[in-house]
């Protein structure tokens, strides 16, 4: 899978891939080869579809709807809260919740909140990093300190630097014992389905909703914005991860 991830995270970057086709359609024009004006215009056409609202709601709206809200009546007793990694960036005079990306410091603040609903709970913090940089797990860890969690109920999963080893890691500390699983909405999905492969038993409670806007334009707008990107690339990552797995090659 190691050797296919530079393919996966290029074919996650639909706007590169557009632009790309809309280029290679305009360099073809100039030499008079046909269909090549037909390439560019698809390329233009696709790069202003998928940095809309509409598409890029429409391709979030199928991941966040399959997976119902947290409930906990079906995690009565269970005081284990796994949370997975995101980006994490520390710099100096940063502050920490700003070294978090938003996908990250939703996770790390909603584990706390469960937490704080849950005596005796322990955060299970994951998420590593690439070597010369700070795992995500110790970002959350820090913050998780500064909102009071006692240090005795954390514990550090830092060496996994994607989902898939997250899940091996989790299932490799709690077996089949069951926890409550946080991470984005939209990711929860393949989350989940990395859990149970691993033999891990997840009750999921997603968070950091990318389906938030109320408005027409915020959900079916039409004008290309970074927001409406954003969301079709954060969908099509999880596509493709969805795919991976299915043909068995994660």
């Amino acid at each position: 899978m190691s050797a296919l991830k530079p393919l996966a995270m290029l074919l996650g970057k639909p706007l590169l891939i557009c632009l790309a086709a809309a280029g290679a359609g305009i360099w073809l024009m100039r030499r008079g080869k046909r269909g090549a004006r037909t390439l560019a215009l698809a390329g233009v056409a696709a790069a202003y579809l998928c940095a809309t609202p509409l598409v890029g709601t429409a391709s979030l709206r199928t991941l966040e709807d399959g997976v119902p809200a947290f409930d906990p009546s079906a995690a009565a007793g269970v005081r284990d809260i796994v949370v997975l990694g995101s980006g994490y960036d520390p710099r100096d005079g940063l502050p920490i919740s700003a070294a978090l990306d938003p996908d990250g410091l939703a996770r790390v603040v909603e584990a706390v909140r469960l937490a704080r609903r849950r005596p005796g709970s322990r955060l299970i913090l994951s998420g590593g990093a690439p070597p010369g940089h700070i795992a995500a797990a110790r970002g959350y860890a820090q913050l998780a300190l500064d909102l009071g969690i006692e240090p005795s109920s954390l514990v550090i999963l830092d060496r996994a630097r994607d989902t898939a080893q997250e899940a091996l890691d989790t299932a490799a500390l709690l077996g089949s014992s069951p926890f409550v699983l946080v991470t984005s909405a939209f990711h929860m999905p393949r989350a989940l389905r990395l859990m149970r492969r691993a033999g891990a038993n997840p009750i999921p409670a997603p968070t950091a909703h990318g389906l938030r806007g109320t408005g027409f334009a915020d959900r079916y707008g039409l004008i290309p914005c970074a927001d409406g990107l954003r969301k079709t690339e954060a969908a099509l990552h999880e596509y493709l991860g969805l795919a991976a797995l299915v043909l068995h090659v994660n």
